[in-house]
C-alpha cells in the first residue's frame, strides 16, 4: 500500500511518517509512506492508495478531495493520533479508509 501524508509544509508530518513506517515494519508490512507540502499533492496523482491530511490543514480536505476524485479516499489525521506521533492507530485508520473504499 502506498500512503501519502500532506501538511503545510511538508515537514511537520515527517516523525509521524517515521512512526508509521516503524508500525509497519513492526506488522510485517510492506508499505510506502511518504509526505509533501499540500501544492504538490496534484503532482503525486496515481502514485498513493490513500491520502492523509495534516490536522493544520483540515480546511484543505474539500479542495483536495475533488482533486484527487475517486482515484484514493482522503481523510484528515485523527488529531489525537497525529499529537501523539502514535504511527499504528494512523497507519490503522489509512488501512480503514483503502479498505472502507474497495
Amino acid at each position: 500500500m502506498n500512503i501519502m501524508l500532506a501538511c503545510a509544509a511538508g515537514m511537520s508530518t515527517s516523525l509521524v511518517v517515521s512512526k508509521m513506517r516503524e508500525a509497519a515494519e513492526s506488522q510485517g508490512k510492506d508499505y510506502k509512506i511518504w509526505a509533501v507540502e499540500q501544492g504538490q499533492v496534484e503532482s503525486e496523482l496515481g502514485n498513493f492508495d490513500v491520502l492523509l491530511l495534516g490536522p493544520q490543514i483540515r480546511h484543505m480536505e474539500r479542495r483536495l478531495a475533488k482533486v484527487v476524485g475517486d482515484a484514493a479516499p482522503v481523510a484528515v489525521i485523527n488529531p489525537m493520533a497525529y499529537g501523539r506521533c502514535d504511527g499504528a492507530a494512523v497507519l490503522k485508520q489509512a488501512e480503514e479508509l483503502v479498505a472502507a473504499d474497495r
